[in-house]
């Protein structure tokens, strides 16, 4: 059990600051996809990939004090950051994390905005199928988000950029 939760607060840990909910899902998702040994269960949702497990967690983390969770009203709406406490390096200093690639692709993805890591960890979630139908999915499952055949090849070679920093 407290190894999934150490894994999260490595994550925080390793990428500094995560920006947003929707982010830290995408940013572990995509991590998860890459291969990194988290065990959270995703789903597809409104905003692609989603795990209720990883909420949890996180919420536990906070509640245990060894993740700081802050609320800061943007233009109309909320978002939380998340950053590791002392108490939290403490907790992890007591589990040893052999990860030495995932920092790397953590704050790589960490400078990227939550509208394209949601692409990307969308693009990850229909990784079984052909390109063309994977951007046909995007295109009918996230018609709001209006994405653009550009923005779905950069998509494609930021997660064959990310393969390369997980050396996969």
């Amino acid at each position: 059990m407290f190894k999934d939760h150490a894994k999260i607060i490595h994550a925080i840990s390793s990428a500094g600051e995560i920006n947003g909910r929707k982010k830290l899902q995408k940013m572990i998702y995509i991590a998860k996809k890459l291969t990194f040994p988290f065990q959270e269960k995703y789903q597809f949702h409104f905003y692609g990939p989603y795990s209720e497990e990883l909420t949890l967690r996180v919420e536990e983390l906070c509640e245990m004090g060894y993740l700081n969770e802050v609320r800061e009203k943007r233009a109309g709406y909320y978002q939380y950051c998340y950053s590791i406490t002392d108490s939290g390096r403490d907790f992890l200093s007591m589990h040893e994390m052999d990860l030495p690639t995932l920092e790397p692709c953590l704050c790589d993805m960490n400078k990227q905005n939550a509208r394209f890591l949601e692409l990307v960890s969308t693009v990850l979630y229909f990784d079984t199928l052909e390109k063309d139908e994977v951007m046909e999915k995007v295109f009918t499952l996230k018609s709001k988000q209006k994405y653009t055949h550009e923005e779905m090849n950069e998509a494609y070679e930021y997660i064959k950029k990310l393969k390369e920093k997980a050396k996969l």
